[in-house]
C-alpha cells in the first residue's frame, strides 16, 4: 500500500497515495496568523492553486491586517506573496470554528510560551493555546481530520494532544502530524520557496503513514521528494528544539571567543573567518554580536533544558543553559563597556539606539537584544533615543515596559509594568535625530542603512567626546576614528580610551 522506507528512522513515503489525496479538493486550515502561520500559509496557497487555504485568528484586529495593504509584520517578499494569492485560494478570517470544521488540515500554529508561574516556570514551554485549539478542534470537528503541529513545542506533545482529541472523538479519526518550520526571520519567502528540508513525523501505523503521505504531497507540488524528510513523531519535536540549539550555540560559541579577543588583542573577525574555513564547521553562524534574540532560540533552549531536567539529565541541563547564560553575559557585557567608557556613567546622557529589532529585514522585537541593552542603560538613568525602520514606537515602550516572557501571550494579556521607565525614552523617526545631541551611540540591529549614514554629519552634531558602540561589527570603525569618534566593536582590538578603563572588564 505505501512505498517501503530505505530507512526506519528517515524515508520517503507514499506519494500515489498522496497525490490521490491531494488531488481531492483538499481543504487547509492554520490556526494562528502569526509570524509562522500566516507566511507558511501564504506560500502554500501560492504553490497549491488547486487547494484551498484558510488562516484563522481569534484576533480581529490582526486578521483585519493581513486582509488590508498593511500586513501585521514585515518580511521581504511576503506582501507580493500574499496579495497574489488573497481572495483565490488564500483567506484570512475569524470564523475558528466554521473553517477548522470544513477542512481536511488542520495546522496549529499559536504561541508556546515559557511558563511565568508554577511548575517549570521560567523554563518550561505552556501549552494552554495548544491544548484549548485541541479542545476546539475536537468539539466542533465532523470529519476525520488530519491535525498538524506547526508551533515549536516539548517533546512528547503530540501525544498529550492525541489523547485530548481521541477521547473526545465522537466517532471521527485524528492522525496528529509533526511539521516543525525552520524559517529564519528575513528571508522567511526564500526559506519556504527552497527549504533545506521538510520534516514530517507521524505515527508508524498504516494511517499514521497515510497521514503522512498526505501532508507529503502538499509539499511536493514545489519542494523536491529527497528534501522531504519522514520521522517518528518524537524525532520530528526533538529535531526542532535540537537544531535551534546548535544553532544559538554557535553565536554563544563566537560571542565567548569574543571576550577573550578584547582580552587578548585578537580580532574576532579573523579568528571566525580562519575557524569557519575549516570545511567540518563552516563559517555560517560564526558572527560576533551583542547577543541573539528572537522568538525560538532562548524559549526552546530553556524548554530543551527543562526536558533534560524531568529526564534526570543534569549535565545535559547544564551543557544547553550555558548557551542561554553567555547570551545574556555578552549583553550585559556591552552594557558595561558603555557605562564604563562614558566615565563611568550615563545618568543623565543621551544615548542614541540604532536598530530595535532582533535583527534586520524584520519588525520582530521578541526577546532582542535591544531590550535587555536599553534596560541596563535605564537602570543608570540614560536618557534613549531610538530609531528603528521596522519597529512602530507603541511596540518599543511595550517591550520595554513588559515583564519578562510575557511577549508571547496574546496582547490583551500582556502586563505592563508599573515601575516602567520609558519616561527616559523617546523614539524617533531617523537615524540623525536620534543621535543629535547624544553623547553615545549603540548599533544594535544591523540595517544596511547604519553603514551608509553620514558620521561626519552626526559627529559634528554630537557632544564631545562622541563614542560610538557597535553590537554587531557593521561600521567602519577606522574610518570613525579618523572623523573623531572614540570607537568599541563586539572582540576588536580596544581604541586606546577604551582599553585603559579596567571597570570594562568586568
Amino acid at each position: 500500500m505505501f512505498v517501503r522506507r530505505t530507512r526506519r528512522s528517515v524515508g520517503m513515503i507514499g506519494s500515489r497515495k498522496g497525490q490521490e489525496f491531494a488531488n481531492m479538493g483538499v481543504k487547509i486550515c492554520c490556526i494562528g496568523a502569526g509570524y509562522v502561520g500566516g507566511p507558511t500559509m501564504a506560500m502554500i496557497a501560492l504553490k497549491c492553486p488547486d487547494i484551498e487555504v484558510n488562516v484563522v485568528d481569534i484576533s480581529k484586529p490582526r486578521i483585519a491586517a493581513w486582509n488590508s495593504d498593511e500586513l501585521p509584520i514585515y518580511e521581504p517578499g511576503l506582501d507580493e506573496v500574499v496579495k497574489q494569492c488573497r481572495g483565490k485560494n488564500l483567506f484570512f478570517s475569524t470564523e475558528v470554528e466554521r473553517l477548522v470544521a470544513e477542512a481536511d488540515i488542520v495546522f496549529v500554529s499559536v504561541n508556546t510560551p515559557t511558563k511565568t508561574s508554577g511548575l517549570g516556570a521560567g523554563k518550561a514551554a505552556d501549552l494552554t493555546y495548544w491544548e484549548s485549539a485541541a479542545r476546539m478542534i475536537a468539539d466542533v470537528s465532523k470529519s476525520d481530520k488530519i491535525v498538524v503541529e506547526k508551533s515549536t513545542v516539548p517533546v512528547k506533545t503530540a501525544e498529550a494532544i492525541e489523547k485530548i482529541l481521541t477521547h473526545n472523538n465522537k466517532g471521527i479519526n485524528f492522525q496528529i502530524l509533526s511539521n516543525p518550520e525552520f524559517l529564519a526571520e528575513g528571508t522567511a519567502i526564500e526559506d519556504l520557496q527552497k527549504p533545506d528540508r521538510v520534516l514530517i513525523g507521524g505515527r508508524e501505523t498504516p494511517e499514521g503513514q497515510k497521514a503522512v503521505a498526505a501532508l507529503k504531497a502538499v509539499y511536493a507540488h514545489w519542494v523536491p521528494e529527497e528534501n522531504i524528510l519522514t520521522t517518528n513523531l518524537w524525532s520530528a519535536e526533538l529535531s526542532k528544539l535540537a537544531a535551534n540549539a546548535f544553532l544559538a550555540q554557535r553565536i554563544s560559541s563566537i560571542n565567548a571567543m569574543s571576550a577573550l579577543c578584547e582580552a587578548t588583542g585578537a580580532d574576532v573577525s579573523e579568528v571566525a573567518y580562519a575557524v569557519g574555513k575549516d570545511s567540518r564547521i563552516g563559517p555560517k553562524f560564526l558572527n560576533a554580536s551583542v547577543g541573539f534574540g528572537g522568538s525560538c532560540f532562548q524559549k526552546d533552549i530553556l524548554n530543551l533544558v527543562y526536558i533534560c531536567e524531568c529526564n534526570g539529565l543534569m549535565e545535559v541541563a547544564n551543557y544547553w543553559k550555558q548557551v542561554v547564560q553567555i547570551n545574556d553575559y555578552q549583553k550585559t557585557r556591552f552594557v558595561r563597556r558603555v557605562v564604563s567608557s562614558m566615565f563611568n556613567t550615563v545618568s543623565g546622557k543621551k544615548v542614541a539606539i540604532l536598530g530595535f529589532a532582533f535583527k534586520k529585514d524584520t519588525g520582530d522585537t521578541r526577546e532582542t537584544p535591544a531590550i535587555d541593552v536599553c534596560h541596563g542603560l535605564l537602570g543608570d538613568k540614560a536618557l534613549l533615543s531610538i530609531y528603528d525602520p521596522q519597529v512602530t514606537e507603541d511596540q518599543i515602550k511595550r517591550d520595554l515596559s513588559m515583564n519578562k516572557f510575557d511577549w508571547d501571550h496574546p496582547q490583551h494579556l500582556q502586563l505592563q509594568n508599573p515601575t516602567s521607565l520609558t519616561q527616559q525614552v523617546s523614539v524617533v523617526v531617523d537615524a540623525y535625530e536620534a543621535t543629535k545631541g547624544a553623547h553615545g551611540i549603540c548599533v544594535i540591529t544591523e540595517w544596511d542603512e547604519f553603514k551608509n549614514l553620514d558620521y561626519q554629519k552626526i559627529y559634528d552634531n554630537m557632544v564631545k567626546p562622541a563614542f560610538i558602540f557597535d553590537g554587531r561589527n557593521v561600521l567602519n570603525m577606522e574610518e570613525l576614528r579618523k572623523i573623531g569618534f572614540i570607537t568599541y566593536s563586539i572582540g576588536k582590538p580596544l581604541d586606546p580610551w577604551v582599553k585603559d578603563l579596567p571597570a570594562a572588564a568586568n
